[in-house]
């Protein structure tokens, strides 16, 4: 059977109606709200302007250059690991008060009170993440990963990464994971660290008045670019302490460009944040941090002294990784449906947004209290590494309702914080510890809980849900199989979490050292190999990784690195439509005020023609924000004559600078008298005299590799016939969007290649 996801992704509206013009600027949803994106420049422009200026720039600058940079690394793991720090600082105390003081009310017996609070206190956290994420920042919402994923493959979404998300991201986070939600920390900590990065890349935030000019050093994206591929993997190194995960994660994840270069200052980056986590924890092992402890940073030592493994341990980890694979799919496909469903919520305002968002949070409450209560206590264990049973915010062994000496398993991780329950699921020589009624009770509540908070208005992370998921089930069949495996039920647990981990967001490599990092044990590396290549491989046959279909959903418009097979039947000047804008090399000011105000593209070809050559020539590709430039300063002449070597006397670099993430002057700013309107302007030393350039019978498929691997924006196309005029059209991201493609030409439709796939039942049919 096939799946036919893509195909309603071209009939059918996703999740709002976009665009269907043949413009640069589309729209996406950004958090919660619905944006205008365009591209980012990572190519470099390299016209006469900019190459005279490197020319001027002595050793000391370029060395200033290379020292920034590495400046610029270091600073941000600094503040990603004191922010990663202070967020499970925060996390862990409010958490941990919040389960102290119900544990005491119920050892009070005032059971009826203790729900009270409990509800109450939750629902006051998730009522102040969802405000000020609506109000606020709406941007800062879900993970955030799908959007930084995005920004590096070059699309540029409005308020990402500006200081306000920065603040609702972090502060939200705390709020929202001590809300007792079925939500996580670590992506929003790498779409925090990616913040961090982006503003640092900047000089600060312009529009607050936090800029320093000594960091100001960074005036194009491509630079900015890689400073945020190492703000993403400095923060998943934060969230759990897993610096070479991280850079790991950052690369098989989150780039789409990568270097040998850049891969030394991500791992430097993230080492700096390894050792500065690893000062704060000593720290708190004095016992200065409050109710964080031994545990507040996620770190689930599972090392075993005799871990010991045999061939016929092989077929139940290989059947976990196909439980994984099939779990992971249909975890995806829900939750697709499930953030369909919430868009439609979303749409009527931030009132039914902060509602969704309230309501979660009380069935939520009402689950985890009220679930323990199905469960029968079990008596103390004798030989117990730990009290039993435990009184206060953490351990093994709740005692929640039972009588003494007695213990309630199904508590000890329904009501508690999501790390504390991994860390019970993870412990070792607990095999009798937990009843198989209860892993299921505590599987089913997770699976369905994990997904349902994920989409509502506030920031919320799908790693630490999954893993907790993974590991639940991965114990239960630890329990199924008994004694017939040398494993014990902790290291079921280890692997389930690989296997889900595995099945829903399609990764091996950097999920398989972040598993060992944080789970401290080396001697699974083969068995968490195989299990994540067995659920990665039974997912893909269902349906795509979880961040790529999220992306799809907000409508980001990400280029795949692979191309689909039908864009080979098609030419570039194919999907090249018009009408082309052109300017001369020395052009009136009128006419680029002109196509300025009633076109929004932002490149746009420049040609000489007779009499300043003998036939037309396609001389460069000349930027908006260029043009924009030149007609703010008014760098205008009286007639058309070139000015030369004068230009250079006119301006600095910092002129042609990108300010800032989004920040620019825009046309409708410029104002211009008459007089300046009939006057000329020379394009020629601001014009990129060498883009990338493509005969307009190249294949599409072809054009697609080079557009995404060199990272452009603007892929000028050319005629095979040198008569005709020496630029056909350009091609843009959208030129390469499915979307786009199959609307010009919708006969590809019923060809157009699919992946063999299984295909779920439609939502209608389940329900």
């Amino acid at each position: 059977m096939f799946n036919n996801a893509d195909e309603e992704s071209v009939t059918h509206p996703l999740l709002l109606l976009r665009s269907t013009s043949n413009t640069t600027s589309q729209v996406a949803i950004v958090g919660s709200n619905l944006c205008p994106i365009e591209s980012l420049d990572y190519e470099i422009i390299e016209n006469d302007f900019f190459k005279q200026d490197w020319r001027t720039r002595s050793k000391t600058q370029i060395c200033q250059y290379l020292f920034m940079k590495w400046t610029l690394c270091f600073l941000v793991g600094i503040v990603v690991s004191l922010v990663g720090f202070t967020n499970n600082l925060a996390v862990e105390n409010i958490a941990g008060i919040k389960f102290v003081v119900t544990s005491n009310m119920m050892l009070a017996n005032k059971y009826l009170v203790a729900f009270v609070v409990f509800t109450a206190a939750n629902f006051g956290l998730t009522l102040f993440a969802s405000l000020i994420t609506a109000y606020i920042s709406p941007e800062a919402a879900g993970s955030g990963i799908p959007e930084v994923k995005a920004y590096l493959n070059g699309v540029d979404a409005p308020g990402i990464f500006s200081l306000r998300t920065l603040v609702v991201k972090i502060v939200g986070s705390i709020s929202a994971v001590s809300s007792s939600l079925h939500i996580g920390k670590a992506g929003p900590m790498v779409h925090t660290g990616a913040c961090v990065a982006a503003l640092m890349g900047q000089g600060g935030s312009k529009k607050y008045r936090l800029t320093w000019r000594w960091l100001q050093y960074f005036k194009n994206d491509r630079d900015r670019r890689d400073l945020v591929t190492c703000g993403s993997a400095a923060g998943m190194a934060a969230a759990f302490r897993s610096p070479v995960g991280g850079v790991l994660f950052a690369l098989e994840e989150m780039a789409s460009w990568w270097r040998g270069a850049l891969l030394w200052r991500a791992f430097f980056t993230t080492a700096v944040v390894a050792i500065v986590l690893r000062a704060f924890i000593d720290f708190c092992f004095t016992g200065k941090c409050g109710l964080f402890g031994t545990g507040g940073l996620i770190m689930f030592d599972v090392t075993s002294a005799n871990i010991s493994y045999h061939l016929e341990d092989v077929p139940p980890v290989f059947l976990l990784g196909i439980i994984g694979g099939i779990l992971g799919s249909l975890y995806n496909f829900i939750l697709d449906k499930v953030i369909r469903i919430y868009a439609i919520i979303n749409e009527k305002g931030a009132a039914y947004k902060i509602l969704l968002a309230c309501s979660i949070s009380i069935f939520t409450s009402g689950l985890l209290f009220g679930l323990p209560w199905l469960a029968s206590c079990q008596a103390c264990p004798a030989d117990a590494s730990e009290a039993c049973p435990t009184i206060g915010r953490s351990g093994n062994y709740k005692k929640f309702q039972c009588p003494p000496g007695h213990y309630n398993d199904l508590a000890s991780l329904i009501f508690n914080t999501n790390d504390d329950a991994i860390k019970n699921l993870f412990s070792k020589n607990t095999d009798s510890e937990f009843h198989w009624s209860s892993i299921l009770i505590f599987f089913v509540t997770c699976f369905f809980l994990s997904i349902f908070s994920y989409g509502i208005v506030a920031p919320t992370g799908l790693f630490v849900p999954v893993i907790l998921t993974g590991a639940s089930y991965g114990r239960l069949v630890g329990m199924l199989i008994g004694s017939r495996s040398n494993l014990n039920h902790g290291l079921f647990a280890v692997l389930g979490s690989a296997s889900l981990l595995g099945g829903s967001m399609r990764m091996t490599v950097s999920l398989c050292v972040v598993i060992l990092e944080f789970t401290n044990n080396l001697l699974l590396l083969p068995l968490i190999m195989l299990v994540l290549l067995v659920s990665k491989t039974v997912g893909d046959v269902f349906n795509g990784n979880i961040y790529d279909l999220i992306m799809k959903l907000k409508g980001l418009p990400y280029l795949e690195a692979h191309a689909e097979p039908y864009m080979r039947q098609l030419t570039v000047s194919d999907v090249v439509t018009g009408p082309l804008q052109l300017f001369h090399g020395i052009e009136k000011v009128s006419n680029v005020v002109h196509v300025l105000r009633t076109t929004r593209h932002n490149g746009f070809p420049v040609i000489d023609e007779p009499p300043v050559t003998e036939c037309p020539v396609l001389f460069g590709l000349v930027l908006r924000a260029h043009l924009v430039t030149l007609l703010k300063k008014k760098a205008f002449l009286p007639t058309a004559v070139p000015t030369g070597i004068d230009a250079f006397n006119q301006f600095t670099a910092g002129d042609f600078a990108k300010r800032g993430l989004g920040n620019g002057d825009k046309i409708e700013d410029i104002d211009l008298t008459e007089e300046e309107m009939e006057m000329f302007v020379d394009l020629h030393p601001f014009t990129n005299a060498s883009p990338y350039t493509v005969v307009e019978t190249m294949s599409l498929a072809k054009a697609l590799i080079l557009f995404r691997e060199v990272g452009l924006r603007h892929m000028l196309v050319i005629p095979k016939i040198s008569s005709r005029l020496p630029v056909v059209g350009i091609l843009t991201r959208h030129d390469f969007m499915p979307e786009h493609i199959l609307g010009v030409h919708p006969s590809l439709l019923k060809s157009r290649w699919k992946k063999l796939r299984i295909r779920f039942p439609p939502w209608e049919k389940i329900f």
